[in-house]
């Protein structure tokens, strides 16, 4: 097999996070994304985070951001509940992932420092993912679902670092459908 067919491989792995579904949502009843539309509402947010603190390199938690969930195309998306009876190699999903690519040795030691938690990088990515959640379990809450508040307080929780918290309490305080719907009831109340 040649280095571009190795390349080929790992498109087609990634692209798979497309149609693994996450699977928390069917224990909250409502809502759907897939792993894919995740990991970008991650890296998203892991830029917007890494650019909040000066300090922090942001293309070291957009990359951990990127990388983050790429094992589920191998494990399969756990949700809490499965997570008590299930236990996988994530590691070793994440060395296989990234066997043979260009970026390996950067992308394994990225992992790794993520998984670990300690440096302020690993956090903001974290932190990221735990974000990304809240945007769409605040909309849930908007939208009716009386389940959203315990996991949006349980998700808040897990955040680690002070901008993660203090977007969260805005992330709290904001309307779901604002971003384009106060244009419109301004506009209305003009008229």
């Amino acid at each position: 097999m040649g280095a571009y067919h190795r390349l080929a491989k790992a498109l087609f792995e990634a692209a798979m996070l497309k149609r693994l579904k996450r699977t928390g949502y069917a224990y909250l009843g409502t809502g759907s994304e897939s792993v894919a539309e995740h990991s970008f509402g991650v890296v998203f947010c892991a830029w917007l985070l890494a650019s909040l603190v000066p300090e922090a390199n942001s293309d070291k938690v957009i990359r951990m951001a990127i990388l983050h969930d790429l094992a589920e195309a191998r494990i399969g998306d756990l949700n809490s509940v499965n997570k008590l009876y299930d236990q996988v190699d994530e590691v070793r999903a994440f060395r296989e992932a990234l066997s043979g690519l260009p970026f390996e040795k950067e992308a394994l030691a990225l992992i790794e420092e993520y998984l670990a938690q300690e440096s302020l990088e690993a956090r903001l990515a974290h932190d990221a993912d735990q974000l990304d959640l809240m945007v769409m379990l605040k909309e849930q809450r908007d939208l009716g679902n009386p389940y959203a508040p315990r996991w949006l307080a349980y998700a808040k929780r897990r955040l680690k670092t002070e901008e993660g918290r203090r977007l969260a309490e805005a992330l709290l305080e904001t309307d779901w459908a604002s971003w384009w719907l106060d244009q419109f009831v301004s506009q209305d109340e003009k008229a």
